[in-house]
């Protein structure tokens, strides 16, 4: 069969797409880019919040008008939250639960086989990521959490927690470095819950990617601050684990994370950066933020700009408060005006655009290592390229020939906009 697969959200539904693609590739059908040559379409999709349940909604529309032929399959938050009658009327031939998500693939093709072989099945394959050119992989090692923030649907959508092995998690790795995959990524919904299922945990993961992989960039998708121990630090040491962690934050108040159900205090995050900087020192933290959630005083508001004020981050995902039916936030009293919840998100816009600029222009005269992703044909003959540091900062360079895929040793010349400039040496 050719499968077109499409997503929308968090790394971990990218994840999750790369791993339904290798899956579909290994069975012997063809992932295709092209939604009209499809006979399956695979829709991973997101609730996080209204806009995204809209756009998901709209997506898979679009999707179907597009290719009315084709069966429709439709996984991820959305579709476990929205009811069966309303994702009929999208024409979703097949709704796969976010729990049995690593059954999407066996699933859909017993829904859909065909009674011939497919052609694929009798030629080797390179991995769909290959194939697609991409130099860096999302990999899924886990999914669900175990905690509930206020605000957040995602939890109810996803379910318990449950950990890939740590085997096979290195035999994913393994086969995605021989197709020259240079960087992966560990995603989930609570990654540093990993193994909590299965009596490990996420240090005894990396220990062992470093020790039986030779993939050369090791990063993180979003950890919450709380579950980073002393010897998780100590990780960092090792090049191979690239200076950079989103570490989600939510509001500088003390008071509204407790109101969103936080596990974490606004010292004991400054402590943690602090820790991180002094001992690495080209460390980026990045974050998350909400502004104006329920209850979100004045004062509480001047207390996060503040303190948000005192930080130095890479980069601010700052998300206006959005009410999510079915959580607990939804509920509270006092709910924030619109108006005033965007009012203070351009303000927090403004802050996030002053310190990506100061943190591009600290940079500025080292040379770092930067994996060059994509070159694109210039007039001249030559290339201009883009890729990223090991902290995860945007770099683009003009090279005579074709570095892409390539690690290469880079000085940080000038900054335009939010791209550093570089010279490969």
């Amino acid at each position: 069969m050719k499968i077109h697969l499409n997503s929308l959200g968090c790394r971990l539904n990218e994840a999750e797409l790369e791993q339904w693609a290798t899956d579909f590739t290994s069975a012997g059908d063809h992932v295709t880019s092209s939604v009209d040559d499809a006979d399956v379409i695979v829709m991973n999709t997101c609730a996080v919040t209204k806009e995204a349940v809209r756009k998901s909604r709209q997506r898979t529309q679009r999707l179907q008008r597009t290719n009315p032929a084709a069966k429709l399959v439709i996984s991820g938050c959305y579709s476990s939250l929205e009811s069966p009658e309303a994702l009929a009327e999208l024409g979703v031939d097949l709704v796969v639960p976010n729990t049995e998500k690593d059954q999407l693939v066996a699933r859909t093709r017993e829904a859909f086989k065909q009674p011939n072989m497919p052609e694929g099945a009798t030629q080797p394959a390179e991995s769909a990521l290959f194939r697609r050119n991409r130099h860096r992989a999302f990999i899924k090692i886990q999914d669900g959490c175990r905690y509930r923030c206020t605000f957040c649907i995602v939890t109810v959508a996803r379910g318990a927690e449950r950990s890939r092995s740590i085997s096979d998690i290195v035999q994913e790795v393994n086969n995605l470095q021989k197709n020259d995959i240079q960087e992966i990524v560990l995603t989930g919904v609570h990654v540093g819950g990993y193994g909590s299922d299965l009596d490990t945990d996420l240090f005894n993961l990396v220990k062992t990617l470093l020790d039986e992989t030779d993939m050369p960039r090791i990063r993180f998708a979003s950890v919450e601050p709380w579950d980073l121990s002393d010897d998780f630090l100590t990780l960092f040491e090792n090049t191979r684990v690239m200076p950079h962690m989103h570490l989600p934050l939510q509001s500088g108040c003390d008071t509204v994370l407790r109101r969103m159900a936080r596990r974490c205090k606004t010292a004991d995050y400054s402590a943690l950066v602090n820790e991180l900087k002094t001992a690495f020192p080209a460390f980026n933290v990045t974050t998350d933020l909400i502004v104006g959630f329920p209850g979100e005083t004045e004062a509480e508001w001047q207390t996060t700009l503040e303190y948000l004020t005192s930080m130095q981050f890479g980069h601010m995902h700052i998300f206006s408060y959005s009410e999510r039916e079915g959580t607990k936030a939804a509920t509270l009293p006092n709910p924030v005006p619109k108006p005033l919840r965007q009012a203070r998100s351009q303000t927090l816009h403004k802050l996030a655009a002053q310190q990506k600029q100061q943190h591009l222009s600290d940079q500025l005269g080292q040379t770092t290592d930067v994996l060059w992703e994509r070159g694109e044909p210039m007039a001249d003959g030559g290339f201009k390229h883009f890729g990223y540091t090991p902290n995860y900062s945007r770099v683009q360079t003009v090279s005579a020939v074709n570095i892409s895929n390539q690690i290469r040793p880079t000085r940080l010349d000038a900054v335009e906009g939010d791209t550093l400039v570089g010279i490969n040496l």
